[in-house]
């Protein structure tokens, strides 16, 4: 580049920031000329322009004096923001932005320097050093901040980027904030002013910034003005962004009222500015619903008449009650049942809600119960007696009916009112086959202790007569084991039913044949036909009981005036009956003569019968010789002379009675045991009134006290003698008892090994 001038010393300098030239000046004879150096402008130009000089600027000597003169710099330098050129002895410092001189510098020089001067200006890029020297000394010019001002100097130029980017705490930010809201307010873009004035915090009050919108009526820049303050408050003051953020909801709905009433069209245009407010409007909602009032903020959107804003804002809130109850106002039941499937909402919902929803939509709204867990149906119970009072098509799907169903079969519901309403919709049904069908289920079959079903019986009986449903009715009364009333009603409805019910009495053979004679009462009685006819059917009904009754059970039922011929074959075959009847029982009763005079002769032979005991035969308890000579007296027992009293059993085994006695006391249970020696208690204390008797009594006496004794030693024979202790049920009850007794502890652990004692030898095998 060329410059028109001459100068006897040009000079060009750069101002070098993190070893990379930043910008230059070029000391020339028409002025300074400088910029800035951007490195990598020729490789993104698309035109291939090699030119990285930025904000080409030339700073004219004009400027440098206050005269008409004009006198040039003999020298310069550079630092970041100025340039210091040398004026004969001062040094002028030079803002590079503003080209405006903010400073000039003396240097105290020695006598012998002063007449020549200064001789000129270097630089220490690395170190940031500015030096002057003259003939004699070298003089160091300290920069300090020099860019404190500099946010001002752009300020002043309108660079509001720059401005910003060089200050240095809020309070300078803030002006430059300010300098920009007030600039756009000037110019009436208010929005971007408020965007501005939103940024401020220190040299405006929010007071002072909303009065200034409020005084020129401009709601919209009010309102972007607080929703931009919400922004810039710090999150903890939870108190004023709640006031801020409600006096924003209000412009909102003041701001949509105002386009509602401007043009109606509105609505309908989804590219309008009414839809478009609408859509920021709810984006406000949702973003600063955890700061907003619920109250509050509801009580406006009510008064102003935002219901579907209202709607979304519940949701946002989680008041579902408020959108379920819109949702049906508006007749919307499948979006009601949509909010009351969510996780989130309480099960309770579904029950306040249920009248109104299962009139609205029936089909929608059980498909929803069905689908819904942890649903208690006994508290659905009013919705559905609601929807059930209301009158039906007959070719209509009842929705309750389907309902409960689907509670009694798949869900294994055990609520006797759930039962109790599904059996009343069935018996007012045309048809009694569902009801049947229900009444048959045996719902609770299979559990522990449980009925066979879960309805009331009682509630279901009334209710059945009511409804004139006699089949059901009979039903319930065999269920209740009331036969005879069953059959009595069976009657009334068909000969076949009632012969059914009669049928299922299986374990009372009296009753069984009392209600087959009410039944053949009623076929004698009230069938329709000549007598003859109704003799023929009475007689073929017998044939049915299978020889429950007989021609003679239903006689009584005939007039008086019917003919002897009429029934002669069927009492031919009822005394044939008798007859085997009675060869039959003569047959038993010789057989039964027969088995007592064999039973007679038994018990002769066995007062002969006799067993032989060997001289070594010894007791099976205490192995001692049972024919023994020796003291062995027995309590209860008289010896046989010198020998103690003993048993000996059909299978060969002898016991001494003591032995016996004490062995089956030790071996049975404690209550045996205890009765066993109270008899032998008892022998021996008559035993000794006996004696006593003898010495002074009469024989009648005497005989009485030996009978009674008999008697005690037959009882105890019973208890000890029944069986054999070794061969009979007392020995197979002893299997189950441990071999080892408790009071054996001490024998058992001298069994133990002690491995400590046991030496290990190995021994070698050859194979």
């Amino acid at each position: 580049m060329e410059l028109p001038g001459d100068i006897p010393n040009s000079e060009l300098h750069f101002f070098i920031k993190q070893r990379r030239a930043v910008h230059f000046a070029w000391l020339s004879g028409a002025g300074i000329y400088h910029g800035g150096l951007n490195f990598g402008a020729q490789r993104s130009s698309p035109n291939g322009d090699e030119n990285f000089v930025e904000n080409k600027a030339l700073l004219d000597y004009s400027k440098l004096s206050d005269g008409a003169d004009v006198i040039k710099p003999t020298s310069m330098a550079v630092s970041e923001f100025h340039f210091l050129l040398l004026i004969g002895n001062k040094v002028k410092v030079v803002n590079r932005i503003s080209e405006q001189i903010i400073e000039e510098l003396q240097f105290d020089q020695t006598s012998d320097s002063i007449g020549r001067g200064i001789i000129g200006l270097c630089s220490d890029a690395f170190a940031g050093y500015i030096y002057a020297y003259d003939q004699n000394t070298i003089f160091q010019v300290s920069v300090q901040e020099e860019g404190r001002d500099m946010w001002r100097v752009y300020l002043n130029m309108k660079d509001y980027a720059a401005a910003l980017e060089n200050c240095r705490d809020p309070f300078q930010r803030d002006q430059v904030h300010l300098a920009q809201a007030e600039a756009a307010f000037f110019s009436k873009e208010f929005d971007r002013a408020a965007f501005f004035y939103a940024k401020i915090n220190y040299v405006l009050s929010f007071e002072e910034i909303t009065l200034k919108f409020i005084s020129i009526n401009e709601q919209d820049a009010l309102r972007t003005f607080l929703l931009q303050k919400i922004d810039n408050i710090a999150k903890d003051d939870k108190c004023q962004i709640t006031m801020i953020s409600t006096w924003a909801t209000e412009l909102y709905l003041d701001k949509i009222n105002r386009l509602l009433l401007e043009d109606d069209t509105t609505t309908k245009d989804g590219d309008s500015e009414y839809q478009s407010v609408i859509r920021d409007f709810r984006a406000f909602l949702s973003d600063w619903k955890a700061v907003l009032d619920e109250a509050t903020t509801m009580k406006l959107l009510e008064s102003y008449g935002r219901v579907e804003e209202l709607v979304y804002f519940a949701i946002l809130k989680e008041q579902y009650e408020i959108v379920v109850h819109h949702y049906i106002q508006q007749g919307e039941a499948k979006k009601a049942l949509e909010v009351l499937q969510k996780p989130s909402v309480s099960i309770e919902l579904q029950y306040k809600f249920a009248p109104d929803l299962i009139m609205l939509d029936a089909y929608e709204t059980v498909e929803s119960w069905m689908t819904t867990k942890n649903l208690n149906p006994r508290k659905l119970i009013p919705a559905m007696m609601r929807y059930s009072n209301e009158p039906h098509a007959k070719n209509e799907t009842h929705e309750v009916i389907k309902y409960l169903e689907f509670c009694v079969q798949h869900l294994h519901n055990e609520d006797s009112g759930v039962h109790n309403l599904l059996l009343s919709l069935y018996a007012k049904q045309e048809d009694d086959s569902s009801l049947l069908r229900f009444l048959q289920c045996k719902f609770g079959k299979g559990r522990v202790n449980g009925p066979e079903f879960f309805y009331d019986p009682k509630y279901a009986l009334r209710l059945c007569l009511k409804e004139k449903r006699m089949r059901a009715c009979v039903h319930i009364y065999s269920m209740m084991s009331m036969h005879e009333e069953a059959v009595a009603l069976a009657l009334q409805v068909d000969t076949e039913l009632a012969k059914a019910e009669a049928d299922k009495v299986e374990d009372d053979e009296d009753l069984r044949k009392k209600l087959w004679l009410m039944i053949a009462k009623h076929v004698v009685e009230h069938e329709k036909g000549t007598k003859r006819e109704n003799i023929r059917k009475a007689i073929a009904f017998l044939k049915e009981t299978d020889g429950l009754l007989k021609i003679e059970d239903i006689l009584p039922f005939f007039p008086d005036f019917a003919l002897i011929d009429d029934f002669k074959e069927a009492i031919c075959s009822s005394l044939e009956d008798y007859n085997k009847q009675i060869e039959q029982l003569k047959e038993e009763m010789n057989d039964a003569t027969h088995g007592a005079d064999n039973i007679r002769n038994d018990i002769s032979a066995l007062a002969q019968r006799y067993a032989v005991v060997d001289r070594d035969e010894e007791c099976g308890v205490c192995r001692r010789k049972i024919l023994n000579i020796g003291d062995y007296r027995t309590r209860g027992y008289m010896s046989v002379g010198q020998m103690a009293p003993f048993y000996v059993f059909p299978c060969g085994h002898s016991f001494h009675a003591q032995c016996l006695i004490a062995h089956v006391t030790r071996c049975t249970t404690h209550a045996q045991a205890e009765h066993i020696l109270d008899l032998q208690k008892q022998l021996t204390l008559m035993g000794d009134d006996t004696r006593l008797l003898s010495n002074g009594s009469t024989e009648e006496d005497t005989v009485t006290s030996l009978s009674s004794v008999d008697k005690i030693r037959s009882e105890l024979d019973d208890a000890i003698a029944s069986e054999c202790p070794f061969c009979g049920d007392l020995m197979i009850r002893e299997i189950s008892l441990p071999f080892i007794e408790a009071s054996e502890d001490q024998q058992a652990t001298s069994w133990e090994i002690n491995h400590q004692s046991i030496s290990h030898r190995s021994f070698s095998l050859a194979i």
